[in-house]
């Protein structure tokens, strides 16, 4: 019988794409606080080896949009550890130019696809492998509430990126369950990153736009969303795969929210 105090990912190896920030920092401290030995991947050399060395964990620099990086990230992960037991493949980016369809051009509209859509193709072809040689394994695809829901502010590649994050991870899900292999599409509401406070700077009524649709009045943290992944990489969650994990603060329930 397993100890329910013990740390629920203790001895797992971990790959975080998009380490560096926000959502994917808050997650390897998470995790590392968990007992997982964290390995973080990220474009920016400064911001991903701060992580990892606040971690103990293991630093890549990749872009996780060029397929011989990610084959090679996840391979350099099992020569360190000896596993992949986690993938979460989080990496991703809102840029402005990316808006309406009537003003997005094709560049933003292909580069958005590549670093939303197809790094977490190539991350779930790469590292499946490693987990049908081990029988076992999770995946945490980071889609989007939007996935689910439409914009009228919107960002129509990001969208679609997500969207598209959002049923690769189900038919994933699907294709792998009886390998032992876990696929699960986490779907945030709007979070305290470092993307969303650059919105608030440049255009602040957008921002304000999107906050009074929340029924918790507020955005989330990225701790508490960390907190969700971990719950869908351990074994708490061991019954769920191919499964949409919205934590929107109530955004995909509500009608009407409180004043």
């Amino acid at each position: 019988m397993t100890n329910p105090l013990a740390p629920r990912l203790d001895g797992r190896v971990a790959v975080i794409t998009g380490a560096g920030s926000g959502i994917g920092r808050a997650t390897a401290l998470r995790f590392a606080s968990e007992g997982a030995n964290v390995v973080c991947v990220d474009l920016d050399e400064t911001s991903g080896k701060a992580v990892a060395d606040e971690v103990g964990g293991m630093f890549i620099q990749a872009d996780v949009t060029n397929e011989d990086a990610v084959r090679a990230m996840y391979a350099a992960a099992v020569t360190e550890y000896g596993s992949v037991d986690i993938a979460f493949n989080n990496a991703g980016i809102s840029p402005p130019e990316d808006d309406s369809i009537l003003t997005t051009g094709l560049e933003a509209w292909r580069r958005v696809q590549e670093v939303n859509l197809t790094s977490v193709y190539l991350c779930c072809k790469y590292a499946i492998p490693h987990m049908q040689r081990q029988g076992k394994g999770s995946i945490i695809n980071t889609a989007s509430f939007v996935a689910v829901m439409g914009a009228a502010t919107s960002q129509i590649s990001y969208s679609a990126s997500k969207g598209g994050v959002l049923a690769m991870s189900r038919e994933l899900g699907v294709q792998f369950a009886r390998e032992g292999i876990r696929v699960n599409a986490l779907c945030p509401g709007p979070v305290n990153t470092p993307l969303l406070q650059e919105l608030f700077a440049k255009d602040p009524e957008r921002a304000a736009r999107r906050l009074i649709h929340i029924p918790l009045g507020r955005f989330a943290e990225p701790s508490e969303i960390a907190a969700a992944v971990a719950f869908l990489a351990s074994d708490d969650s061991s019954f769920m795969t191919a499964n949409t994990f919205l934590v929107d603060g109530g955004i995909s329930g509500a009608y009407v929210t409180p004043e």
